[in-house]
């Protein structure tokens, strides 16, 4: 595989893919470049302070990222038939991996929650990877709904709730949430009796409900969240001081690698709270600038989902929009107070080798979508009337 096949966008068959696919294309490494540039101005602060090495978090950012692009080159060049025929082997892998972090000894466990494995040095968060399979697996299984057998389903539904509880456990109730508000997306829009969702939404409220009622650290977050001012100091801190640094920002920004904040005020300022930094440096005109990105994404998602034939092709550019853009709007909700905090990363912005690698492979998939679809429909003139003159031959070899 040579450069122009890792990053496509040296590629001149770009230029034969469908409207939709070559949008989808610019404006997903349009996203990682501003992202890493982001993550390199919010990093290198801590990363100097603490490592002694200002490029230490982006240097392993950009080697994640060249693995993601290896991956989105070989998911945007391969057929999706394929990636939907092992989705269910994915899904019950990744399971495993979230099984593992359960084990005492195996899991790491980072600001008290244990989502991570190591692999010799390298450490992997199931809860990242399971999405792309989880929206591959879905799209299949609910499209197929109404010829499967009840049995067929119990397993697979009894599957989806055993990953949702798997992540919940770790504890991640915010990556659990996205996750299953992603399965009844899915089944929403392929047509699931309206009795089965709403049954499912209540059981997923109340499980919700549970798990901050259990939980005291989420409790207290949530309540922080309804007044963080009553105890800035304390669990308000990180709403604060990401409440101060997008206020800070005014309305054109600091300026790139000037934000004040992301210097031992802002918490996570790599990761959770990356668009504060964002903010802060950009100001309003860029927080606006990158909402009008993700409206765009997920308008083109959309028509991508509109125009495919297949009804598993529809779901997985759904699932695809759930996951993206859905993660990203939560991701700035809490660093704008308008959510309780969490630990959801902004996609292709936030730190993290497994969120990278997720990320670029769900936007391949969307991709991969909308150019099946074009290539379905799009018959050239010579093929066409090289098919009628192999029809009138037949035909009249036939007479003779």
């Amino acid at each position: 595989m040579n450069l122009r096949q890792i990053f496509p966008f040296f590629t001149s068959s770009v230029t034969h893919w469908s409207t939709e696919a070559r949008w989808l294309h610019w404006i997903t490494f349009l996203w990682l470049f501003v992202g890493l540039i982001i993550m390199f101005s919010a990093s290198y602060p801590i990363a100097y302070a603490e490592q002694g090495d200002g490029l230490y978090y982006f240097k392993r950012q950009l080697i994640w990222t060249v693995v993601g692009l290896l991956g989105f080159s070989f998911i945007v060049q391969s057929s999706l038939k394929f990636w939907l025929k092992i989705a269910q082997w994915g899904v019950l892998i990744v399971l495993g991996l979230l099984f593992l972090t359960l084990v005492p000894g195996l899991g790491t466990t980072i600001n008290g929650a244990t989502r991570w494995i190591s692999i010799g040095p390298i450490p992997i968060q199931p809860s990242e990877l399971m999405k792309p399979f989880l929206v591959l697996q879905s799209a299949r299984f609910f499209g197929n709904w109404f010829r499967l057998s009840w049995k067929s389903r119990l397993i697979w539904l009894g599957i989806f709730g055993t990953v949702l509880l798997s992540i919940l456990l770790q504890p991640n109730l915010s990556t659990t949430a996205l996750c299953g508000m992603t399965l009844w997306l899915v089944a929403l829009a392929a047509g699931l009796p309206f009795y089965y969702l709403g049954s499912t939404a209540l059981g997923g409220i109340l499980l919700a409900t549970l798990s901050i009622s259990i939980k005291e650290y989420q409790r207290r977050r949530v309540l922080s969240f309804l007044n963080p001012w009553a105890d800035p100091m304390g669990d308000g801190y990180q709403l604060v001081q990401s409440l101060l640094a997008v206020g800070s920002g005014g309305f054109w920004g600091t300026g790139l690698g000037l934000s004040h904040q992301k210097i031992y005020y802002l918490p996570i300022q790599y990761s959770d709270f990356i668009f504060s930094v964002y903010a802060e440096e950009f100001g309003f005109m860029g927080g606006i600038l990158l909402l009008l990105l993700l409206t765009i994404y997920g308008t083109l998602a959309l028509r991508v989902a509109l125009k495919a034939r297949q009804i598993e092709h529809q779901l997985v550019a759904i699932g695809v929009m759930v996951v993206m853009v859905g993660q990203s709007l939560l991701n700035i909700g809490v660093a704008t107070g308008v959510l309780p905090t969490t630990g959801l990363p902004l996609p292709l912005f936030s730190y993290g080798g497994s969120s990278m690698i997720a990320s670029l492979a769900l936007a391949a998939f969307l991709i991969r979508v909308a150019r099946e679809e074009n290539e379905a429909s799009v018959i050239s003139l010579a093929e066409h009337r090289s098919t009628q003159d192999q029809r009138g031959r037949k035909e009249r070899s036939r007479r003779r």
